[in-house]
C-alpha cells in the first residue's frame, strides 16, 4: 500500500469514528449520514480545518460494518472490559473508537492486527491523552487475541 493510500485509510478511520459518534447520538438514517460525510466532510475544509481525502469505500465499509455488526462487536468488547465496567460507562467518543477498531479486527482479516491497533491509537490521540491511548491499546490487543 502506498503512503497516499495509507493516509487515505487513516482519514477514513477518523471520519468513521466521527460518523459512528453522530449515528449513536442522533440516530440518523444510515444512508443520509453516509451521504452527508461524502458530500460535506471527506476531503473538505470545515471551519478552517482541512479534512484529508479519505478512502471512501473503506469509510463506507467501516461505518456500515460497525453498525451492522454492533451487537457482536459490543459483546466482544464487553467480554474484555474489567469487572464492573460496561460500555455505557465509557466516553461516547472512546466507545466509537473501540467499535471501529473491533470491527476491523473482527471483519477485516486483510488488515494486520498491528496496523489496526496503531491506527486507532492515532485516532485516540486526536481526542484523548496517553492514559486513554493505553486503554485502547490494551483493549484492542485483547480483542485481537480473541478474534484472530
Amino acid at each position: 500500500m502506498s503512503r497516499i493510500e495509507a493516509k487515505a485509510r487513516s482519514a477514513a478511520r477518523l471520519a468513521a469514528v466521527q460518523a459512528l459518534y453522530q449515528f449513536d447520538m442522533e440516530s440518523p438514517e444510515l444512508t443520509t449520514l453516509i451521504d452527508e460525510f461524502h458530500r460535506h466532510r471527506l476531503g473538505r475544509e470545515i471551519e478552517d480545518v482541512e479534512y484529508l481525502d479519505a478512502d471512501v469505500a473503506f469509510f463506507d465499509d467501516l461505518v456500515r460494518g460497525a453498525i451492522a455488526r454492533r451487537e457482536e462487536i459490543d459483546a466482544v468488547l464487553t467480554a474484555r472490559l474489567a469487572e464492573g465496567w460496561s460500555l455505557a460507562r465509557l466516553d461516547k467518543t472512546m466507545l466509537q473508537i473501540l467499535r471501529a477498531g473491533a470491527y476491523e479486527l473482527v471483519a477485516r482479516a486483510d488488515i494486520g492486527v498491528g496496523t489496526v491497533i496503531n491506527e486507532y491509537l492515532d485516532v485516540t490521540h486526536a481526542f484523548f491523552d496517553a492514559r486513554e491511548a493505553k486503554f485502547v491499546n490494551g483493549l484492542l490487543d485483547a480483542v485481537a487475541k480473541d478474534v484472530r
